[in-house]
């Protein structure tokens, strides 16, 4: 049981919520502590977006009660949430981009000079704002010219700008460099300091550990545990997030097992796209899974882009089973047998307001036609093995896409191309931000596919993940390639230190 004698800003006691007969929340307690970073972690599925959804009043619990301050209070809505100083950072950032910065902080709430807006009053406090939290960023700039990074501290500023007392932070890091990474955490500590409260959602252990005070872990829609960070072990944590011991990802998975019987089934050379890809010549194996490393955009994936047609300046010659492959465009790219997992799902990879099955059987579309009409009977069948095949959860197979986690978002995604039966299957970041359990999943389905006349490019961040799924490494620095190793060569140290060094 929570301590909830401390000094509690938020306290959920005994809440449930159900979705069409099925409990999505089951008598969850959770506390948090004023001044705290509080991580939430759990594996997609498990719950952990129902629950800062009732917290921000999108939806109602079914039972139990929210207490701020010790007050009891009612969420019915997000504006609930604000009122009571309680602000969501979206993984998917919710500003305006062709707004400026001040107009997107103070967007809603303008703040007028008789019928007329008074920019210079917005703009001047707006610069007031930015600079308390030592972000240094022009307030005329519209938000489609900045960076990522800038703009996840522009939505925190906005939060703070209507007086928030907790950040709900979810995935915050998902598209932030380094170097933002850091930026951002000095930020989180400093508004520690100020008694600003944060809950931190992540699929990032290190993070975790690195910023956190405290860990709830959610599994199946129930609270299993809540320690102070310094009592959790990564281990410990993963297995409780999973409910059973497991095998994580290492540098030396002695189940992996290489396929590759050395015959070329893809030459690319002197591939080129602009001043973002330099000459990039590579070969990929029959049966094998090739590993692309190297920091944000040093141009791997420009190389599944240019690939899969949809680089309309890439340049190069390609062979497929040692038949020329002409870039041309990405139903050519299908034609020819490749198939690409985009690193942003929701916009790329799915159609939200359609069915789970409506995106599983997209790269099949035609084929399941008899003159105007869909084979109903061969669809669902598709429907049903791919959920089953892939373990996505869901409650059917007509349930919209929008509202599954993001991990079982990320396996229609995979489902959806193994259907087209693909020689070559082009993953960029397939696993960002998908809980453990997931990953697993995903590099597992990957490593099954790869076999005779089959073979998969995979590129990662996560440097252990990418030694975990892959039989061979290619290191790409400022466009070009620098290092190639076999997986007999290579370990952390190795793999980092050619990432992080022009060679």
């Amino acid at each position: 049981m929570v301590n909830m004698q401390q000094n509690p800003i938020i306290s959920l006691k005994n809440v449930h919520k159900s979705f069409g007969g099925v409990s999505v929340l089951n008598g969850v307690d959770f506390v948090l502590q004023k001044g705290s970073v509080h991580a939430l972690v759990g594996q997609n599925g498990a719950g952990k977006s129902t629950m800062m959804k009732i917290l921000t009043g999108v939806y109602t619990c079914d039972s139990g009660a929210i207490y701020i301050d010790g007050s009891k209070v009612k969420m019915n809505s997000y504006s609930d949430a604000v009122s009571h100083g309680i602000s969501l950072i979206f993984q998917e950032l919710s500003l305006i981009p062709t707004l400026t910065v001040a107009e997107n902080i103070f967007l809603n709430r303008e703040i007028l000079e008789g019928p007329f807006l008074d920019k210079k009053s917005m703009e001047r406090k707006a610069h007031e704002l930015l600079q308390s939290l030592d972000i240094d960023v022009d307030v005329h700039s519209r938000v489609e010219d900045l960076d990522v990074g800038v703009c996840q501290m522009i939505e925190i500023a906005k939060a703070l700008s209507v007086n928030a007392k907790v950040l709900i932070l979810d995935e915050p890091t998902a598209s932030l460099s380094e170097k933002e990474t850091a930026h951002l955490f000095t930020l989180i500590n400093s508004l520690k300091q100020r008694g600003v409260s944060m809950i931190y959602i992540s699929h990032r252990m290190a993070e975790i550990f690195k910023i956190c005070d405290t860990i709830t872990v959610l599994r199946n829609g129930s609270i299993v545990t809540t320690k102070p960070t310094r009592d959790y072990s990564l281990t410990g944590l993963i297995e409780d997030m999973i409910g059973r011991k497991t095998a994580a990802l290492t540098t030396a998975d002695e189940e992996l097992a290489s396929k590759c019987t050395g015959r070329p089934l893809m030459t690319v050379e002197h591939l080129n796209c602009g001043s973002r890809l330099k000459d990039v010549s590579f070969e990929l194996r029959e049966g094998e899974v090739l590993g692309l490393a190297g920091l944000m955009g040093s141009g791997r994936t420009e190389v599944v882009e240019s690939l899969f047609g949809l680089n309309k300046d890439a340049s190069g010659q390609v062979t497929i089973n040692g038949q020329p492959y002409e870039i041309k465009g990405v139903r050519h790219a299908i034609d020819s047998g490749l198939a690409l997992i985009p690193e942003d799902r929701r916009r790329e990879g799915l159609v939200l307001m359609h069915s789970v099955e409506g995106n599983l059987i997209v790269p099949i579309f035609d084929k399941l036609k008899r003159g105007l009409l869909l084979e109903n009977k061969k669809v669902a069948d598709i429907a049903e093995r791919s959920i089953s095949d892939m373990a996505i959860k869901t409650h059917s197979r007509k349930t919209p896409a929008f509202n599954l986690s993001g991990g079982n978002q990320q396996k229609i995604v995979v489902g959806k191309w193994l259907n087209s039966a693909p020689s070559v299957l082009l993953l960029d970041e397939p696993t960002a931000g998908v809980d453990v359990g997931s990953k697993r999943e995903i590099i597992d389905k990957v490593r099954d596919f790869v076999g005779e006349n089959r073979a998969a490019i995979f590129i990662s961040s996560d440097i252990l993940e990418l030694i975990s799924a892959c039989d061979r490494f290619i290191v790409f620095y400022d466009g070009k390639v620098t290092a190639t190793y076999d997986r007999s060569e290579i370990t952390e140290e190795v793999l980092q230190y050619a990432i992080q060094n022009e060679c």
